[in-house]
């Protein structure tokens, strides 16, 4: 029984309050909880610097965003010869120079520019592009194009080389299932859709709850004695980076008590961006958040559809941005953008466009460069229908790696790729 105690003690000091949500966790904590009086595991769950430090937000675009719909090169013709059911309006476009401007409804965004906290990457892609959803995402969230089954992410492997074994809390994906770009080989951080929707469903969930109220006796029996060898810790450390979540508690508490500054649109994107925000606030441990934005494969009927989307970003994003200025948090998060792919220059029969390559990103914060990076795709000298890529995506990531999570982009990218002007010295 003392051992127990003990263990119990270990276990709310450390502050790693394990939840599950899916069906595989409570087998796993009934066999590997008393894991943690194990000395081995003191260096393994020290705290990364996130509460203090620099943060990166991922924002991905799912589904084949039409860069050109949202960075708009309204100085060429060839954009409205190539659209003339789905092109914009010159005079309605939030220009940014006499050659590109931003959608009508991304207004929140040209506001950002302007007071110069965002950064536009145009043409960023790879060689030889793949044009499937799945494929193209993999390369993306793996920066591995070479690989065609990857089985950890660029983030996963920033958080292997940088603290094997950290807290779980280290990376945060606001989602049911955890991207690829945040998988590790050591590391495997949280995902959750909302903030109430974990709780620890397995047996004997009564006397689990009790684990995480310093006030209450441990449960009325001794459990069974457990065998904890070094190759035990280690796998349970894997499996809590896998699958704890944080205290619900917690969660619920920074998002219910979260005063934000702006308004939040009442959808799944500004649910999550608010969330993320409240966590920020609340002084978390986590370097990275990564969220996702849906529904950009517009094969048809793109006018409609894009303009919604780049309203509930524009939204969005100003709410989010408003509120991490009030916290006084806006100079150390930096937030970049992404989609799989972008879409061809000429618009289908269907008033839609269909799977491309090159696209822009985006990188805001408000220790950003403010600028346009790199020149814009040629519409006309094309790669079968497609944009010709001027930027490599890999030398955004490496970019973001080494002048902002300062950390070496060599061992997590297998390449040193060029890094471009994106953070202020």
């Amino acid at each position: 029984m003392e051992k127990y105690v003990s263990t119990r003690r270990v276990f709310l000091q450390r502050g790693l309050t394990i939840l599950a949500v899916a069906p595989t966790i409570p087998t796993f904590l009934d066999q590997t909880v008393m894991a943690l009086n194990n000395p081995l595991d003191s260096k393994a769950v020290q705290q990364p610097t996130g509460k203090d430090g620099k943060i990166l937000v991922v924002v991905q675009f799912s589904g084949g965003n039409d860069g050109l719909s949202m960075v708009i090169p309204y100085g060429d013709d060839a954009y409205y010869r190539g659209r003339s059911n789905i092109s914009h309006p010159a005079s309605q476009i939030l220009k940014i120079d006499n050659y590109i401007g931003l959608h009508p409804n991304l207004t929140s965004l040209k506001s950002l520019y302007d007071s110069g906290d965002m950064a536009i990457v145009q043409g960023v892609g790879y060689p030889n592009p793949n044009r499937s959803h799945f494929r193209a995402m993999d390369i993306w969230q793996s920066a591995q194009p070479e690989r065609q089954q990857p089985t950890n992410g660029w983030l996963g492997r920033y958080f292997d080389n940088t603290c094997p074994g950290c807290d779980p809390r280290v990376g945060v994906a606001m989602g049911e299932t955890l991207p690829l770009a945040m998988q590790g080989d050591k590391v495997l951080p949280l995902s959750f859709e909302r903030p109430d929707s974990y709780r620890y469903n397995g047996r004997d969930k009564a006397d689990y709850l009790k684990l995480n109220h310093a006030d209450l006796p441990p449960m009325g029996s001794t459990p069974a004695k457990k065998v904890t060898t070094p190759s035990d810790q280690l796998d349970f450390l894997h499996r809590t980076a896998m699958d704890a979540q944080l205290s619900s508690e917690e969660i619920l508490r920074l998002t219910r008590t979260h005063s934000a500054a702006g308004t939040y649109p009442a959808n799944e994107f500004g649910n999550g961006l608010k969330t993320v925000a409240a966590m920020i606030a609340g002084g978390l441990p986590t370097r990275v958040y990564y969220i996702s934005l849906t529904g950009f494969d517009t094969h048809a009927q793109q006018l409609q559809r894009h303009d919604a989307l780049m309203k509930t970003l524009s939204d969005g994003l100003g709410a989010f941005w408003k509120d991490l200025k009030q916290q006084g948090n806006d100079q150390r998060v930096l937030m970049m953008t992404f989609s799989e792919f972008g879409r061809r220059v000429q618009q289908n029969a269907s008033n839609g466009t269909d799977h491309g390559a090159a696209a822009p990103m985006f990188l805001m914060g408000g220790s950003i460069k403010q600028g346009i990076v790199s020149r814009h795709p040629s519409l006309t000298d094309l790669d079968q229908g497609d944009l010709k890529y001027v930027v490599d995506f890999r030398s955004v990531y490496a970019s973001v790696l080494q002048n902002w999570l300062e950390t070496p982009s060599k061992p997590i990218l297998g390449d040193q790729f060029p890094l471009m002007p994106l953070v202020k010295a």
